[in-house]
């Protein structure tokens, strides 16, 4: 290997969790911070954590709210549409007798 061109490896760098916890392990920087860790990842846990910085998750419920909507209209439309179909059907059966 080329010396002097290879970052500083550290082998006791720290890594802190937002949950709190701390791990050290072999990196090239000397400290990080980290959202998730096996500690407290959904995968690892069980449990359903949902970490939303962007507002994501709100705006997917927001759409699909909006979806389930719309098909509830559609719905009542596609009814409505099947009752005046059928009582042109009987006027129209009623003028041919």
């Amino acid at each position: 290997m080329k010396t002097g061109i290879h970052p500083t490896y550290y082998k006791n760098a720290s890594i802190v969790c937002a949950c709190g916890a701390k791990i050290e392990a072999g990196s090239t920087v000397e400290s990080t911070q980290i959202e998730l860790c096996s500690k407290c990842h959904p995968f690892y846990t069980g449990k359903q954590k949902i970490v939303d910085t962007a507002r994501r998750v709100e705006k997917f419920k927001a759409r699909a709210e909006q979806k389930s909507d719309t098909k509830a209209d559609h719905k009542a439309k596609t009814e409505k549409k099947a009752i005046r179909a059928k009582k042109k059907a009987d006027k129209k059966a009623k003028a041919e007798n």
